[in-house]
């Protein structure tokens, strides 16, 4: 038996592959649309902040980085000590005492 090796290609193999290519295609093209419809659904979350609220937290990690205590202020305190400039009042002294304790102990 022989066989002729320079014989062309049947036209039916042709026909089989280009319907392969076709569904192929179609697949392809189903898939992108199942993707199309499934992306608006899968759509991240956004929060964007006021202008306010950024000045908040702003102030708020200022705060929280912060001791609380005017250095400024007790190093003016200290020195007019040192100098002997710094003077009491003793009755505003004397006042505020006996308001505390007054709130310490629930009386008024």
């Amino acid at each position: 038996m022989a066989i002729n090796v320079n014989q062309t290609v049947p036209a039916t193999t042709t026909v089989k592959t280009d319907k392969v290519d076709q569904n192929i295609q179609k697949q392809q093209q189903v898939a992108q649309q199942q993707a199309a419809i499934t992306q608006p659904a899968m759509r991240q979350d956004s929060v964007s902040l006021t202008s306010q609220a950024q000045q908040f937290t702003k102030a708020q990690e200022k705060a929280s980085s912060s001791s609380g205590i005017d250095q400024r202020k007790v190093d003016e305190i200290k020195q007019a000590i040192s100098e002997g400039k710094y003077k009491v009042n003793v009755e505003q002294l004397a006042r505020r005492i006996v308001q505390f304790e007054g709130e310490l102990f629930g009386k008024k």
